[in-house]
């Protein structure tokens, strides 16, 4: 079994919230974590722009930079970039093999109690990898809520939460305040957290919890600023990247006050310059047709995709459209319904996904008044959707929307010129 195989095999163990695992194995490397600065961001959506966002500027400052974001879209390694490229498969898979090595030293000699899971050990990889390439910063995206998420091990300079909205509830508690709970747990003493436009609910706790810890607070939209920012365009697409924007700034003005100066001129690089796939991306393929890719997986994100096909005034489009068992499937149709013409329900390989036939079945409950068909692959879904419109859109699950943006990307699609 090859290394990479050896990770994947590690998901049978799920998700385990907790840091007791990830600290054993980063001390069975010799804590390479501690051989970089890095910034937390954490958020229920908005986290991966965010991270574009500052990472793009920090390179254009001169900075040697790593980033750590997850889920991947189609190959493991995309969660690990340098310098904004994700790493090679080879030097993804060997540092794999040596994390695992250790996993398998830390098990003998009962430094580790349990096999990590999949998290902990891609997070370990990424750590170290970030030490050997002797990054100047690290931007560490926060898998899962905060608290207890693996990433969680850091000593940042700044701390950062983009958004709160309803996600994994199961693992974060079924209130605003109790995710909020969750998420600020990313907070430090003495390190600035970064709060984004939050919810009153949630945005009062996170305040309490950075308190109590000792963590000044920075209002991303109330922050004063020194600094004359020209009129500029976004790099990504959608009135939420207005928001997400904030945020970013916010970050690499602190960064500029606290660890080194940074120009006005490399923070515009970082909002108009980024990239950031599969979000509101369009795609145009080679024998006509365009799909809007997002990975729009919760009711937050379905509804940022709403309001983008509505500032652009587009006619309603067919949306081919999956989801994990796990998700609320009912608020991404919802908030759906009101832009699309019909439904194609899809599916992928995955042990929390809905079948298509099941996906159909669900948004017939929740949009009885918008036609569907349940076609499984998603390219074909796609191929039937455009067989109605010269334009489609193609959203949910990150696992459907990522493998299919390579698969269609192989096949010839390309993004349309501005």
């Amino acid at each position: 079994m090859s290394p990479i195989e050896r990770l994947f095999a590690l998901e049978r163990f799920g998700i385990k919230l907790g840091l007791d695992n990830i600290r054993a194995l980063l001390a069975a490397l010799g804590n390479p974590e501690r051989a970089w600065p890095s910034i937390h961001i954490a958020g229920t959506n908005g986290k991966g722009s965010v991270a574009a966002m500052v990472e793009r500027a920090l390179r254009a400052a001169g900075l040697r930079t790593g980033r750590y974001t997850s889920p991947h879209l189609d190959r493991v390694e995309e969660r690990v970039a340098i310098d904004g490229a994700p790493v090679d498969r080879a030097i993804f898979e060997g540092v794999t093999a040596q994390v695992l090595d250790a996993v398998d030293r830390a098990l003998a000699d009962g430094t580790l109690a349990v096999m990590p899971t999949f998290f902990e050990v891609s997070t370990a990889v990424a750590f170290e990898i970030f030490r050997r390439r002797h990054v100047n910063v690290a931007i560490v995206e926060v898998g899962l809520g905060g608290r207890f998420d693996a990433t969680n091990v850091l000593t940042p300079k700044i701390t950062a939460i983009t958004s709160i909205a309803f996600d994994h509830q199961r693992h974060l508690g079924h209130t605003l305040s109790d995710i909020a709970f969750e998420k600020a747990g990313i907070a430090k003493p003495g390190v600035p957290l970064v709060m984004g436009r939050l919810p009153p609910e949630a945005a009062a706790r996170v305040a309490k919890v950075a308190a109590d810890v000792g963590a000044p607070v920075v209002d991303a939209h109330a922050a004063k600023s020194d600094r004359v920012y020209p009129p500029l365009t976004l790099a990504l697409a959608g009135r939420h990247q207005v928001e997400n924007a904030a945020v970013a700034v916010a970050i690499l003005e602190q960064w500029s006050a606290i660890v080194s100066h940074l120009s006005t001129d490399a923070i515009v690089t970082g909002l108009t310059e980024c990239e950031w796939p599969a979000r509101l991306e369009w795609l145009r393929l080679p024998r006509g047709g365009e799909v809007l890719i997002d990975a729009a997986h919760n009711p937050a994100g379905a509804q940022a995709l709403a309001s983008y096909l509505e500032d652009t005034r587009s006619p309603k489009l067919p949306i081919v459209f999956a989801a994990m068992a796990d998700k609320d499937a009912a608020g991404m149709i919802t908030a759906l319904e009101r832009v699309t013409s019909m439904f194609v329900a899809t599916s992928v390989p995955h042990s929390r996904a809905r079948s298509a036939d099941e996906m159909a079945a669900e948004i017939r409950k929740h949009a009885p008044n918008v036609p569907v068909m349940a076609v499984a692959p998603p390219e074909a879904a796609v191929m039937q959707a455009l067989e109605h419109s010269a334009q489609a859109v193609a959203a949910g699950s990150i696992y459907m929307v990522g493998p299919l943006r390579a698969r269609l990307i192989e096949a010839g699609a390309h993004r349309p010129q501005k």
